[in-house]
C-alpha cells in the first residue's frame, strides 16, 4: 500500500516548509537537497513509500543500513523537510508518486518547495525565478523572487508534483534556475538555496561548501546526471514553449 512511514514520532513540525529534491538538469534540486540535509545533519524522519518509485535498497558508507531511494529528513529547529532521492523516477510512475506524496503534503500541512533546472548557457550568476500554486505568489513577492521572463513548462517528475499541487489547490512554491543541461551545476544549486530557499524559509543557508567542494560535488553525481542525459523523460526540467503550443 502506497505510504509514507515516519519513523521519528518524537520529531514535531508545525506546518513545516519542505525542499524537494528529485533529480533533474543539473542535478540542482538533488545537489540543494543534498546540501541542506548535510550542512544541518538533519534527522531520517520518514520512508516514502509511494506507487511509482523504483524498489531499490539504497545503502551508505559506514552504514549497515539499507534505506528506500526516496526519503525525508527534518531539521525540528528549523520547521524544515528535505525529500532527497537517490534514484530517478520513471514517466510512467510520476502521476502515482506525485498523487502519494502531495496527498500526505495536504495531511501534514506542508508548503512544498519544488526544484527545477531551465537549460541555459548563463552568463554570470544564474538567474532564478518562480512559479506557484494555491497562495504561493504572496509568497514569492515577499522572497523577491521574480516570476518568469517567458512561457514555459515544467516537465518530469517535478513538473507532476506541481501538477498535483496545483490541481488539489496546495500552496506550493516551484523555483526555476539556469542550469548546464549535461553536468552537475553546484553554482545552480547555490543560487537556488541564497536567492529564493532562503528568504523563503526563513533561515540563513551556508553555501560555502558548495563552492569549495564543487568539483568534488561534479565527480560523485555525475553517474547520476550522465543516466539522467540518456533517459530524459525522467529528468525534471523547465523548457520554455514556443509561441503555437
Amino acid at each position: 500500500m502506497a505510504h509514507v512511514q515516519v519513523h521519528r514520532d518524537d520529531i514535531s513540525l508545525d506546518s513545516p516548509t519542505l525542499v524537494e529534491g528529485l533529480p533533474g538538469v543539473g542535478l540542482v534540486g538533488k545537489i540543494a537537497a543534498d546540501h541542506l540535509v548535510d550542512a544541518y545533519d538533519m534527522e531520517y524522519y520518514a520512508a516514502v513509500h509511494c506507487d511509482g518509485l523504483p524498489e531499490i535498497a539504497v545503502y551508505a558508507d559506514d552504514d549497515p543500513e539499507v534505506r528506500p531511494p526516496v526519503r525525508l529528513y527534518a531539521d525540528e529547529g528549523r520547521n524544515l523537510l528535505v525529500l532527497q532521492s537517490d534514484a530517478p523516477i520513471s514517466p510512467s510512475g510520476a502521476r502515482d508518486f506525485a498523487g502519494c506524496i502531495v496527498g500526505w503534503f495536504e495531511a501534514n500541512d506542508v508548503t512544498p518547495i519544488y526544484l527545477s533546472g531551465r537549460p541555459a548557457e548563463k552568463d554570470g550568476a544564474p538567474e532564478v525565478y518562480g512559479v506557484s500554486t494555491g497562495d504561493g505568489a504572496s509568497m514569492l513577492k515577499e522572497a523577491n523572487v521574480d516570476p518568469p521572463s517567458e512561457n514555459g513548462a515544467i516537465t518530469g517528475p517535478t513538473g507532476a508534483l506541481v501538477h498535483e499541487s496545483q490541481r488539489v489547490g496546495l500552496t506550493s512554491i516551484g523555483l526555476i534556475v539556469e542550469a548546464d543541461q549535461q553536468f552537475p551545476d553546484p553554482e545552480a544549486a547555490r543560487a537556488l538555496l541564497q536567492t529564493a530557499i532562503s528568504p523563503l524559509a526563513d533561515f540563513e543557508v551556508d553555501t560555502e561548501a558548495l563552492v569549495e567542494q564543487a568539483e568534488e560535488i561534479g565527480q560523485a553525481k555525475a553517474k547520476l546526471a550522465e543516466q539522467l542525459q540518456e533517459n530524459q523523460e525522467e529528468s525534471t526540467s523547465a523548457r520554455p514553449l514556443g509561441m503555437y503550443q
